[in-house]
């Protein structure tokens, strides 16, 4: 039996090895490194710096790949590469940049979109978000982290924006042993940036917005629901700046009512209602969303389109019960209020939530309200958010289109 060894230098990079039959998921293409797959005696976690590269090897010493490692997380280690002696370094990155960069340019014509999302873009730890001349960066990991000054300085290379925000300050940094903050990078940064979207104008706060300011992943489902709304009543709960009611009205909608907790992204929504001139069929409510929703029943409110998006309900597993009723509860209050014939496009965004998990709590819901639901269309994540094929915690934006119907007397 070998004695227990620390990491060695393999080709400029330390080795990271893996316990027996653990290299099976790195094997068929995902990219984590759990810290139980890790052989302690061969290669102490502890031997590592948070965000070090190293050379992953199987517990038969076959070369897997490249990862950065931090030995105080979970996810102890996350492949970049499969060349097992390449650093993650500014030319990797740069190069990494460009790709993503090219696929965005064949998907839009205009300069608003995810630039990166992160393992799907072989980026782990990194978000970039594209609002015309200005850049909001998540850094969401040690590794990412090393790279910070690189990755500012690339992106002003290849895309001269007028400023970079550093939107760090998502929870997942602390898992990391990161400091959580919001800065700007380089160049000015407004106060609210302006975007395009669906024939659309909508403004949003930058420093002080949700996530890096504003939901890209949600653009086709959007366009969707316009394209659904011309002579509707639309409802958008869980509202946020306004994006779905707003291109309804845009496209048609006799009105669509914004509904959210969050007074400071309804004001948001009714200046991108200026902005995208159509404020006068434009209804801003401010309110608790099941409140909201119980509100509107009681005023006989009907919608031709209801849409229900809310934040992740489970953001843990072990919340999954609790979740699922949550949006069991969100989905039933609001096919109460959709008309005989009309539409309910129901959201999830919680990746521990499966396509199936939430179809079968619309099934639940049509029957708590005593309403039939069809399928009619699955809702995913806009094209600037790909999908690692390996990797199902990349897609985690599932949805459906439903026609809701309501069944007469005995029939």
């Amino acid at each position: 039996m070998s004695a227990p060894h620390t990491p060695q230098q393999a080709a400029g990079l330390r080795t990271l090895a893996l316990r027996k039959n653990e290299d099976r998921r790195l094997n068929a293409g995902h990219l984590w490194i759990f810290s139980n797959e890790v052989d302690v005696a061969k290669t102490p976690l502890t031997g590592f710096a948070p965000g070090e590269c190293a050379r992953v090897e199987s517990s038969q010493g076959r070369p897997l790949g490249s990862a950065y490692v931090n030995p105080g997380a979970l996810i102890a280690g996350r492949v970049y590469c499969q060349d097992a002696t390449r650093p993650l370094d500014a030319e990797l990155l740069r190069s990494r940049l460009r790709a993503a960069l090219s696929l965005r340019e064949d998907l839009y014509a205009a300069p608003y979109y995810r630039l990166v999302f992160g393992e799907a873009d072989r980026l782990p730890g990194l978000v970039v978000d594209r609002f015309g001349e200005v850049l909001a960066v998540q850094i969401g990991t040690a590794g990412m982290e090393r790279l910070r000054a690189d990755i500012v300085a690339i992106l002003g290379e290849l895309l001269s924006p007028a400023g970079i925000l550093l939107k760090n300050d998502l929870p997942g940094r602390e898992l990391e042993g990161l400091a959580r903050g919001v800065e700007v990078a380089a160049g000015d940064v407004p106060e609210d940036a302006v975007i395009e979207e669906n024939g659309c104008r909508f403004t949003f706060p930058l420093a002080g917005g949700q996530k890096t300011g504003w939901f890209y992943d949600m653009r086709e489902t959007r366009a969707m629901a316009a394209s659904l709304s011309a002579g509707r009543q639309v409802l958008d709960v869980f509202s946020y700046a306004g994006g779905l009611g707003i291109a309804c009205a845009h496209a048609g909608a006799e009105r669509a009512v914004c509904l959210d907790a969050s007074g400071v992204a309804l004001s948001y929504a009714a200046k991108s209602a200026e902005l995208s001139g159509v404020a006068d069929r434009v209804e801003i409510l401010e309110a608790d969303a099941l409140a909201g929703l119980k509100e509107l029943r009681a005023q006989g409110r009907r919608f031709g389109l209801v849409s229900v998006d809310p934040p992740a309900f489970v953001k843990r597993r072990k919340d999954m019960e609790k979740g699922l009723a949550a949006y069991r509860t969100a989905n039933r209050l609001a096919l109460e209020l959709v008309e005989d014939g009309g539409f309910l496009i129901a959201c999830s965004c919680s990746q521990h939530v499966g396509r199936d998990d939430l179809r079968k709590v619309l099934a639940g819901a049509a029957r708590d309200a005593g309403v039939r639901l069809s399928i009619v269309r699955q809702c995913h994540q806009a094209a600037d958010h790909p999908i690692h094929p390996a990797m199902p915690e990349t897609e985690y934006l599932k949805g459906f289109l439903c026609r809701v119907t309501r069944p007469g007397k005995g029939l």
